[in-house]
């Protein structure tokens, strides 16, 4: 059965986050009633990583597989309609064919997480942001960072009885970025362990 990847980004501040979920709003359930009302079929979606509620995404990807989008079809015309569908606060980038064998979260690179800081009061920053009006020490941050790269067992890091088979990380990347108005954290690894980069 043909394969699809759909893209994806999202403001996550009204939904309990990625995976569909009884009795909960999730980003999951939205967009597979989206592909369901838009090709009139059932839809099961598979994620390329979860985000916790109210996260938020700006690239994110899910595979599924289905016969009724049909090989001819026009699939950026597909992103038009699903996006007409979708609630304002999420939006599909690209939907696409791919071979039968791709999986969207074993297939993937790295996996990049940002976190945000804001320190003087900033309604536009509420949503995205934490709000930290206290002095942070930069060579402490900075430092904490570095130390990050230098290792790869992460087990202490992870939730408990986490069905994995290693707890070994690739940390590619460990920064703090100081701006005027916010200071940023990234950190990009080839995958992280279930409550991780928590």
């Amino acid at each position: 059965m043909p394969r699809y990847f759909i893209e994806l980004a999202y403001k996550g501040t009204r939904y309990a986050g990625f995976q569909k979920q009884d009795n909960a709003n999730t980003i999951q359930a939205e967009l597979e009633k989206a592909l369901s009302i838009y090709y009139k079929a059932s839809f099961e979606l598979t994620g390329s990583s979860r985000t916790d509620a109210g996260v938020h995404a700006r690239q994110n990807f899910f595979h599924f597989d289905t016969a009724s989008i049909g090989e001819a079809a026009d699939l950026q015309k597909s992103v038009y309609h699903l996006n007409a569908i979708l609630p304002t606060d999420i939006v599909v980038r690209r939907l696409f064919a791919v071979d039968e064998a791709a999986h969207c979260r074993f297939d993937a690179i790295f996996r990049r997480y940002e976190y945000r800081i804001y320190q003087e009061k900033d309604p536009f920053q509420q949503d995205t942001a934490y709000y930290y009006p206290y002095k942070l020490n930069k060579a402490i941050l900075e430092e904490t960072a570095r130390e990050l790269l230098m290792h790869h067992d992460f087990e202490s890091f992870a939730k408990r009885n986490s069905q994995v088979f290693t707890h070994q990380c690739n940390i590619i990347s460990s920064q703090w970025q100081f701006d005027a108005d916010v200071i940023i954290y990234r950190v990009q690894a080839n995958r992280f362990l279930r409550g991780m980069v928590k």
